[in-house]
């Protein structure tokens, strides 16, 4: 053992175990020991400093001044012009090096092909290369010189090689500074430190890629340790770009998601104030980050304009230049396809082997984490899509859990607890009333659960019945049961804060609730008022939204019952033709029409707070300001027209794809006062108006053929809402019954719409011929209304005035009245 190599722990570690190191080592006399000891000492010394300088930011700032070093000694020692020192990268077949760019001397990394060149010619043989005319060597590249301006004349280049032989750097020197040839004799100064250089190079750059890989695992797991922290997908998108961006030294990242409904990839990325996110989306099989989506396969583009995959478009519009790309898929545990992960422009030249190892093992962790990230927000989405339905409900739902204690309990329910919010003044907005509705709701929430439900809900035997369901399993169902509030001890401490004692008549329903594995995990029960109060509520929903029906009965009975003089709004709708559209059709399929038809367009009436007075055959009628008043109730009733023309064209597109005839429509509308109430008998009342008003629509909806259009107003509803609205006038008519005439007109649109330029000019020309006709100038009211008819070859009112006009032009006696 007093013979030890310089390695001692090299040799130590090669000792046969098996013949047992420890009995040697036993065998030596003291001094001996003492020396072996600080052998080994000193050489793990050499070990930690080892490691601290790989763990060393500043070790690539090291390499960089030790190659910048060699090279000006280099050239001092050979009296070159010029010198570079090439590294050997064999796992990109490339040679690199930094040189001095620009007046501070900024180093660039620079990569030429491994076999390009004289120096690839070195690097590749392994052997030097003394030329004394660059311009007579066939490997030499002229066009570098002319490029620069700078003249080659001699050239001396030679392999540094490693310790087991193998070339790792390529020294380059230009043009000998005495104008003669680099000799024999440079080459042998070369060699005495060539080795040397090749080893501390071979060190330099062992360090390096160690450092290299260490960083990265150090990044790598703290890129996993945030992933791991996040449930939140934004965030979980945030610093997984963030994290493989510092992992990769790449100046962008983004991950994006496959969105397979839409075969979309998408992703969120920081707008210009870096707070807010913008998502944006591309079709999954377009671009870099498409293909690598539709064929699972990693991309790693050197030269981003030379792939033919690449969509320059985003660095034209943005002005940023895209050089290197690494892109590569993400999958879940199943191996399943979620995501595309791109880093572009790598700080320092290309990405490599080792970086598409490093983010396929992030990639790894990048796809658990959002697939968690996925998950939580689907249970999140499931968990507010089952609160919304079970708030949307109309009957009064409660969950318990096995304790037979209320855990959820729906708006519905509170209702029929008398637990809703007291009555506001009417001059409270809406907004602000549902805000007070929404608080009270949530307080009483609150405040029953974890009560016992029978104690909540004091039906007779709805313990046991509940006991029974969460014990065995058991379902009840019984109609016609008491819920009487008012004997209840849980809801006699509330009636100093207001609550009332209430009595329903209800339908009861308990059920378990169950998970997937068939165990009983609480209870559910359902209360189904039957009362007058739900039964007179169901009623009227056939007639008017349910918001309105809510406030008619807040108001009581009376609200209906009592006649009532009102200023309103009547809207008729007809369909045209009817009869011969029918008469060959089957009477389930005629039905069937007209079910379709009138669903779509009580909706419009509904939408638009209106009330359906009734249905006359396929005709339809409805009230805007009854039973409860309505701001604006003439610009309310032309809205529904409106949307009854667009929904007329919805079912028209489909009408005519199934290859069946369109149908067409006409409505009348009105204002003016009305007397509104439950008219009828005493076995058969119904709500509804008369008036007016209501002449005054039937009328206009017929007329509506005569003029060929499918909406006209009076001049009482035009009035009112003539600012909101694109109208023509059309005619004084008289009315059955009436003997002043009404002026009428026909409904274009909505101001909020402009008109298009040729409907423009056409109104135009036709409201100068209607003022030359209402003044009596017959030729010129011709001439007005010839120019309309040019713009708009079939338009009844055009073609009826221009009859009127010649009739009175060629006989002044007959009976004229201004229009």
């Amino acid at each position: 053992m007093s013979d030890v190599s310089p390695s001692l722990l090299t040799a130590l570690a090669q000792v046969d175990r098996a013949h047992g190191l420890t009995e040697r080592m036993q065998a030596l006399p003291l001094e001996q020991f003492q020396k072996l000891l600080e052998r080994i000492t000193g050489e793990f010394q050499h070990f930690l400093k080892a490691i601290e300088l790989i763990n060393d930011e500043t070790l690539e700032t090291l390499l960089e001044q030790i190659l910048e070093a060699f090279t000006l000694k280099i050239g001092q020692l050979l009296n070159a012009d010029r010198t570079t020192i090439f590294l050997v990268d064999r796992e990109k077949e490339q040679l690199w090096s930094k040189v001095a760019q620009g007046a501070d001397g900024e180093l660039i990394e620079i990569r030429v092909p491994l076999r390009a060149g004289i120096a690839g010619q070195v690097a590749v043989t392994g052997e030097c290369l003394n030329i004394p005319d660059a311009y007579e060597h066939p490997l030499f590249n002229p066009e570098v010189d002319r490029q620069t301006g700078y003249r080659t004349r001699t050239i001396l280049c030679m392999p540094v090689l490693s310790m087991s032989g193998q070339v790792v750097a390529v020294v380059q020197l230009l043009n000998k500074q005495s104008d003669a040839p680099f000799d024999a004799q440079d080459e042998r100064l070369f060699g005495e430190f060539a080795k040397s250089i090749g080893i501390i190079l071979e060190s330099c750059n062992s360090f390096y890629i160690a450092a290299r890989n260490q960083r990265g695992v150090s990044a790598l797991l703290k890129a996993t340790s945030s992933l791991g922290q996040s449930l939140d997908l934004e965030k979980t998108l945030r610093v997984v770009m963030t994290e493989a961006r510092i992992l990769m030294q790449a100046d962008r990242s983004t991950l994006f998601l496959l969105d397979r409904e839409s075969n979309e990839l998408w992703s969120k990325v920081a707008k210009a104030d870096g707070e807010t996110l913008l998502e944006i989306r591309i079709p999954a099989d377009r671009g870099i980050v498409g293909f690598v989506a539709s064929t699972g396969q990693s991309l790693n583009v050197p030269n981003a304009y030379e792939d033919p995959r690449f969509d320059s478009t985003v660095d034209r519009q943005t002005g940023y230049r895209t050089r290197t790309i690494l892109c590569m898929p993400v999958y879940n545990s199943e191996g399943k396809l979620i995501g595309v992960t791109q880093l572009i422009n790598k700080l320092q030249g290309t990405f490599n082997a080792s970086d598409e190892k490093f983010m396929q093992a992030f990639n790894i962790q990048a796809g658990v984490a959002l697939e968690n990230a996925q998950l939580f927000e689907r249970v999140l989405l499931e968990k507010q899509y089952q609160k919304d339905i079970l708030q949307s409900l109309s009957d009064a739902v409660i969950s318990t859990n096995t304790k037979g204690e209320v855990v959820t309990i729906n708006e519905a329910a509170l209702r029929l607890l008398g637990c809703g919010a007291p009555k506001q003044e009417s001059a409270q907005s809406d907004r602000s009333r549902q805000n007070h509705e929404r608080q009270e709701h949530q307080a009483w929430q609150q405040r029953l659960s974890g009560q016992l439900v029978w104690e909540v809900v004091p039906i007779d035997h709805l313990q046991m019945r509940l006991h029974d369901s969460l014990t065995y399993g058991a379902k009840h169902y019984v109609p016609e049961q008491t819920l009487n509030l008012g004997n209840s001890p849980f809801w006699q401490q509330f009636e100093s804060q207001g609550h009332q004692p209430i009595e329903h008549s209800i339908n009861l329903t308990v059920n378990p609730l169950t998970n997937p594995e068939g165990q009983v995990r609480g209870g559910l029960i359902v209360l189904e008022d039957i009362s007058q109060e739900k039964r007179m509520k169901a009623t009227m929903y056939r007639y008017m939204t349910p918001s309105v029906a809510e406030r008619v009965i807040t108001l009581g009975e009376n609200a209906l019952l009592g006649g009532e003089r009102k200023e309103v709004t009547i809207l008729f709708s007809d369909i045209r033709g009817y009869t011969s559209l029918t008469e060959k059709m089957e009477a389930a399929a005629v039905v069937s029409l007209l079910n379709h038809y009138f669903e779509t367009m009580v909706e419009a009436v509904f939408n638009f707070e209106g009330t359906l007075d009734k249905f006359i055959g396929d005709a339809l009628m409805a009230v805007f300001g009854a039973p409860l008043p309505i701001e604006n109730h003439a610009w309310k009733a032309v809205q529904s027209a409106l949307d009854m023309r667009r929904r007329l064209a919805e079912l028209n597109r489909a009408r005519t794809q199934a290859g069946n005839p369109p149908l067409r429509i006409g409505i009348g509308i009105s204002s003016g006062e009305v007397v509104s109430g439950s008219i009828g008998s005493q076995r058969l009342m119904n709500y509804t108006v008369i008036g007016d008003g209501v002449d005054v629509s039937s009328r206009l909806e017929g007329t509506t053929k005569e003029y060929g259009c499918d909406i006209i107003l009076s001049e009482y509803t035009y009035r009112l809402c003539a600012d909101k609205i694109w109208a023509r006038e059309l005619d004084r008519i008289r009315v059955k019954g009436k003997t002043k005439p009404v002026l009428i007109y026909e409904l274009l649109g909505d101001r909020r719409s402009p008109l298009d330029t040729n409907t423009q000019e056409f109104l135009h020309f036709y409201q100068a011929g209607r003022t030359a006709y209402s003044n009596g100038c017959f030729g010129q009211a011709i001439d007005y209304f010839r120019h309309a008819k040019r713009l708009r070859s079939f338009d009844p009112a055009t073609e009826l005035y221009l009859q009127r006009s010649q009739k009175h032009l060629t006989n002044p006696s007959a009976a004229w009245e201004a229009g």
